[in-house]
């Protein structure tokens, strides 16, 4: 079996023009056609893409890896058999048809400086995962690849990274994939453990229900927080519209800049990584009363400041306040327990702009209580819906050129992006290699900050 290696040639970097014949159509008793989803053209037409950085236990057995990519992968789920394509469809929008795969294409081996490896493994990891940001794909296969690293680095005896465009999917279907294609280590017979859902199990606003006596406390109550809601969801999409026209963040160094011709640079995206114990975000998540959202929210508020405050030696602002967007999952929170029976591709996100702070505090613990409050604010708000709604509306009847401008704007304007992906309860086996972490970010955005957790239960001792 002969591996790809890293073509330098440019491929294809747009949607293909093609024609597809009645036999490429019906080559699958499932769906041959698929129109992509308004939050997919939108990824499509910025160029939007997730590096998942996966350490392995053992050295790479490439035949059992690829064997499972193409019993797993292409053959369960059909977004990894299918291409972009626009022609030939009646509205001419861009769609997903199916076609026949080449495992051996999307698997790639790069050649590396073995100096550089021998002398620092970590960073030649790093070196080779950031050049992907810069790489195009070929558009006339299905956009996905994985690329193998077979050196030991201080927390994996070999690494893999699986490269995809987001209109796959979004991080929690790309999870739900993996975990639906990885097996428990300590039972292989079984699928992975999910975390138990929680209690909420609808969108992240969730309606309280009417008081069965009129004219009480209860129900008084009941009518003011209506009037909240709606008064912070005015708010906000008053913001929202206002970042949309002129509202920035202050700069900062974490602030993009643009180049000189107004454009926005192309710059090679590095990606760190740093494991933290779930044992102790839950023990802070249990003291303080919050979620885990609030504390990685917390955590990140926290190194951020830290870093500000070392590296620019500003004495002058004790607090400074920045955006962030947040994606949020619209799927109903039980169905990450339903992989076993069905995986959800696509991408089912909205957005809201969450603000964080830049500032010093004595108690680490504030940063949390911070993150605490202003996640609670926005939980009593329509902004996650009214987003999905405008984004859908605009991509509607003005293409997925103005979907990507509004979000674009949004982007440009804020400072970060903090995602939180929920993953497995337990060590997991993926294709006959055991993980010893998992990472996951994107890259395309023109953001200098994408800050991106995994919540599972990966970190082991890789002999």
């Amino acid at each position: 079996m002969e591996a790809t290696i890293v073509n330098v040639a440019t491929p294809p970097s747009r949607l293909l023009s093609v024609r597809v014949s009645p036999e490429t159509e019906s080559a699958d008793n499932s769906t041959a056609e698929d129109p992509m989803s308004p939050t997919g053209r939108v990824f499509e037409e910025m160029g939007v893409y997730i590096v998942v950085v996966m350490g392995l236990c053992t050295p790479v057995n490439l035949p059992v890896f690829r064997a499972g990519i193409e019993t797993e992968l292409v053959t369960r789920f059909p977004r990894f058999r299918s291409i972009q394509v626009t022609d030939g469809s009646k509205d001419g929008k861009p769609r997903w048809v199916q076609t026949v795969v080449n495992v051996d294409d999307h698997i790639i081996i790069p050649r590396l400086d073995l100096a550089a490896v021998d002398s620092n493994p970590e960073k030649a990891m790093e070196d080779y995962v950031a050049s992907l940001s810069l790489l195009p794909m070929d558009r006339r296969r299905p956009l996905w690849e994985f690329h193998f690293l077979d050196f030991p680095t201080s927390e994996a005896a070999s690494t893999t990274v699986l490269r995809l465009h987001h209109s796959i999917g979004d991080g929690m279907s790309i999870m739900t994939l993996l975990m639906a294609s990885s097996r428990s280590t300590a039972d292989p017979a079984r699928m992975p453990a999910m975390p138990p859902p929680s209690k909420r199990t609808g969108a992240i606003y969730q309606r309280c229900p009417q008081p069965p006596r009129l004219l009480s406390g209860d129900y008084l109550a009941w009518l003011w927080s209506y009037f909240v809601l709606a008064w912070h969801t005015l708010v906000d999409m008053v913001l929202l519209a206002a970042t949309v026209l002129f509202l920035r963040d202050p700069s900062t160094m974490f602030t993009l800049v643009p180049n000189p011709d107004g454009g926005q640079p192309r710059r090679c995206k590095r990606l760190v990584h740093q494991s933290l114990r779930v044992d102790d975000v839950k023990l802070i998540k249990t003291v303080m009363n919050c979620t885990m959202n609030d504390v990685l929210v917390g955590v990140t508020s926290a190194a951020l400041s830290r870093y500000y405050f070392r590296k620019s030696c500003d004495i002058n602002n004790k607090r400074i306040c920045l955006r962030s967007i947040l994606p949020v999952n619209t799927r109903p929170v039980s169905s990450r327990q339903t992989y076993v029976t069905k995986v959800e591709t696509g991408n089912r996100i909205s957005n809201i702009i969450c603000p964080f702070y830049i500032a010093l505090h004595n108690d680490p613990l504030e940063y949390v209580r911070t993150a605490k409050r202003s996640m609670h604010r926005k939980k009593s708000s329509l902004e996650v819906m009214f987003t999905q709604m405008t984004v859908d509306f605009l991509v509607k009847y003005f293409g997925a050129k103005a979907g990507a401008f509004i979000f674009r704007c949004f982007v440009t304007r804020t400072t970060a992006i903090l995602s939180n992906v929920v993953g497995p309860a337990e060590h997991i086996t993926l294709f006959g290699h055991p993980i010893a972490f998992m990472a996951i970010s994107v890259y395309g955005l023109p953001q200098i900050l994408s800050l991106s957790t995994i919540s599972a239960a990966l970190s082991q001792v890789c002999n």
